[in-house]
């Protein structure tokens, strides 16, 4: 169609790339898209919320709370690309203007996995090893004597 577009309107005939071939492929009719952007961002904020939520569990909370939380948040952020298409979306995301947030964004978001997984573990040892030395300090609290 593109092709006799052109001919009638008088342009050269060139033969699109395959990048352009593809892209008339994949592309998605606005109905679709916008039911994808809502099923994205529904799934999402319910990602976020069971993040939320989870928290509570004894033991693996944090941990269930960084992967939910973080999921949620790519989820939502990129239920935005069925509507502006995913270049559009990357150079809006890294505008000049717009780049310190972006950055910051994910910087965030790979915090709270960083955090879910390995600080847990970390604040755990260290507590475990005051309550140990403070004990141990403490011989009238544990019974035992020290010598």
């Amino acid at each position: 169609m593109d092709k006799l577009k052109r001919v009638l309107s008088g342009q050269e005939a060139e033969d699109p790339g395959p990048l352009a071939e593809i892209a008339d492929a994949t592309s998605l009719s606005w109905s679709t898209r916008l039911k994808a952007f809502i099923a994205c961002f529904i799934i999402g904020v319910v990602c976020s919320i069971m993040g939320s939520f989870l928290l509570w569990v004894p033991k693996k909370g944090p941990i269930l709370f960084g992967v939910f939380y973080t999921l949620g948040n790519i989820s939502s952020l990129g239920s935005t690309v069925f509507l502006m298409g995913p270049m559009k979306q990357l150079k809006r995301m890294f505008e000049p203007t717009r780049l310190i947030a972006t950055i910051l964004m994910l910087l965030c978001l790979i915090l709270t996995l960083c955090a879910a997984f390995w600080v847990q573990h970390f604040l755990h040892t260290i507590r475990k090893g005051c309550c140990e030395k403070m004990f141990c300090c403490m011989p009238h609290i544990t019974g035992k004597q020290t010598t």
